[in-house]
């Protein structure tokens, strides 16, 4: 019993504004790493997940179209992924520059391993109405947009979805429906068919452009579509452009761009952008009330959650709330789908956007991975795919379990490793026309890892991460196929990517290190021939480094470029370090394309092999 005017301590903590129990209701998710972002570099001065394998999957080209898609669309962005018939499947929306300008359309690209993907081939086309049905006033034509694009029906089928609306607003009164077709196992399509009308119109098969599912003669397909219909979870993420009638979804607010999965309990934690979350208890049936993560900071760039292979948890979002400036796409892990832990960034590179648009914003964004139930590739990796600068589509490969540090000495033989396959403990960043990959050279017996390069605007990177330590010792085998064009930075990095030891395979034959401000000559380099680099690191507070190349001593005690406190990583890069674009970069300021940003530049290529790093602290 209380005295009068006594306080109850529980009841005060239960009904507080200010608390939370982490896993409850009013928090679902907690990041506890206390880590943020520098918003100044593109990697946030995070640290890199062990391994990671970023790849494009389809570069934008305007003036040489056959070169992409076919049709030179600049504006590519909301891309989704499924696993299925021992295939990557890429869906994707199109505009030919803007965001919500009409026509759109809807893309798929396929692969095998998640390195080399197919030529777009366009899965919902740019929409033609019927004869005799006009835009309704205050709209500008036909365009697309969707919030999931796949499903693996209960027997085995794979449904591809997406939604067609008018521009430049598809949402409730302006949308028409969503529409499906089948994507059959040698990768061909069936017809297209509505699946759902927009609730707030007065759509039907009478005045769109394609049948309802029911007339398909295919027992199996319409079974199908009913699954994907009867899927509370699935349906939820529909919500976006069809609020449906009164009550029809179990959530209310405002909330967008919903990703779910299961914790360990059974309970289905939603997410959505700006940082929203809510439970279910009964397989959304119901959910609680959205409410913000308030230590998750992110904006409206969408965020992926999901169960990992090993059994633990990851989300993945764009840890600032600069709209604009969507980078770097980072990813938290927890053990329960609760708590999170560890801010790594998974894709720190913005390169120069090439095209115009409006809304396109910078970075990498609008992030997916493959939904509970649309497959489970067999590498046990966790893949997502998102796009850059809403122009070109990546995929990220992340192992599993997802670590950060490294322990004991590096010592990298790359005949041990597949030709063309995944680079085991390398973090690559690969390009369309800048892949990194093993190869067979100079001979099959003696592979080295290859750097090529003929994009104009972005390059090539892979780095290692090696045990953390104050001193350092470095080497590789780096051969040059060409010395005369381009360039080859190798650095040193720390925890945080600052760069204290930087050398250069430059244009003009000379192999250099940036000492004292400037690049000093160390020895020429000549091409198709192997030259050996060995590296010595003191990374103290006034700390230098030593370089010796085939053996000999070419520079010796030299101050680092920026003062570290330690050493961990060594990084290749075939064009120089880049800061632009900035927080303060304008994105709906107008430009031309970028000069010759659609043909390929004279190719480079570097080769390394032997790679060797040991540091004691």
């Amino acid at each position: 019993m209380l005295l009068a005017g006594a306080v109850c301590l529980s009841c005060l903590l239960i009904h507080s504004p200010g608390w939370a129990q982490a896993g409850s209701e009013r928090e679902p998710v907690r990041y506890v790493g206390g880590v943020s972002i520098d918003p100044v570099p593109h990697d946030g001065r995070l640290r890199p997940p062990v391994g990671v394998a970023n790849y494009q999957t389809f570069r934008a080209n305007r003036t040489h179209p056959d070169r992409a898609e076919g049709f030179g669309w600049t504006y590519n962005h909301a891309p989704m992924l499924v696993y299925w018939n021992d295939t990557f499947y890429q869906e994707y929306l199109s505009n030919p520059v803007d965001e919500h300008i009409a026509p759109g359309h809807t893309l798929i690209v396929a692969s095998r391993d998640g390195r080399d993907w197919s030529k777009p081939a366009v899965v919902f086309p740019a929409y033609e109405p019927p004869k005799g049905v006009a835009v309704p006033k205050g709209y500008h034509g036909y365009m697309m947009h969707q919030r999931m694009g796949f499903f693996v029906a209960p027997d085995g089928r794979l449904l591809a979805l997406a939604f067609y609306g008018h521009a430049e607003d598809p949402f409730g009164p302006g949308g028409i429906g969503r529409v499906v077709r089948e994507i059959y196992k040698d990768g061909t399509f069936g017809p297209i068919y509505f699946i759902r009308y927009a609730s707030h119109g007065k759509w039907n098969e009478k005045n769109t452009s394609y049948p309802f599912y029911t007339r398909s003669s295919d027992a199996g397909f319409v079974a199908a579509c009913e699954a994907f219909l009867s899927n509370r979870l699935m349906m939820l993420q529909c919500r976006d452009e069809d609020p449906g009638p009164k009550d029809f979804y179990p959530v209310k607010g405002d909330v967008e761009a919903l990703s779910y999965y299961h914790r360990k309990d059974g309970k289905v934690v939603a997410l959505w952008k700006w940082a929203m979350c809510a439970l279910s208890a009964d397989e959304g049936l119901t959910f609680s009330k959205p409410v913000k993560a308030s230590t998750f900071t992110t904006d409206g760039a969408k965020a992926w959650g999901q169960k990992t292979q090993d059994g633990r948890y990851a989300i993945v979002y764009v840890p600032t709330t600069h709209s604009e400036h969507r980078y770097p796409l980072a990813m938290v892990t927890g053990d329960d789908g609760i708590i999170f832990d560890d801010l790594l960034v998974v894709h720190g590179e913005v390169p120069p956007r090439r095209f115009f648009g409006r809304w396109k914003d910078y970075g990498p964004q609008y992030v997916r991975g493959i939904e509970e139930g649309n497959g489970v590739p067999p590498d046990g990796a966790m893949w997502i795919t998102y796009s850059v600068n809403k122009e070109d589509m990546w995929v990220s490969r992340i192992p599993v379990p997802v670590r950060y540090r490294v322990e004991g000495p590096v010592e990298d033989d790359f005949n041990r490793m597949e030709t063309g396959g995944h680079i085991p403990g390398w973090n690559i960043y690969s390009p369309k026309w800048a892949p990194v990959r093993i190869v067979e050279y100079p001979s099959a017996h003696e592979k080295s890892l290859e750097l090529r390069d003929e994009d104009p605007y972005d390059y090539a990177k892979a780095v290692r991460v090696f045990q953390e330590g104050v001193r350092a010792e470095i080497s590789a085998t780096v051969l040059a196929r060409q010395a005369d064009k381009g360039l080859l930075d190798i650095e040193a990095l720390d925890r945080f990517g600052h760069r204290p030891v930087r050398l250069r395979f430059d244009s003009d034959g000379q192999i250099k290190a940036f000492v004292r401000g400037a690049w000093t000559n160390l020895q020429i380099y000549k091409p198709e021939t192997w030259h050996k680099v060995d590296i010595a690191v003191n990374a103290s507070p006034d700390g230098y480094f030593s370089v010796m190349i085939d053996g000999r001593n070419v520079l010796d005690r030299a101050l680092l470029a920026e003062a570290v406190l330690s050493v961990e990583r060594l990084s290749f890069r075939t064009g120089p370090y880049r800061d632009w674009p900035t927080r303060e970069t304008d994105n709906e300021a107008k430009h031309p394309p970028l000069e010759g940003a659609d043909d390929p530049a004279p190719v480079i290529v570097y080769n390394v092999r032997d790679v060797r790093a040991a540091a004691a602290t």
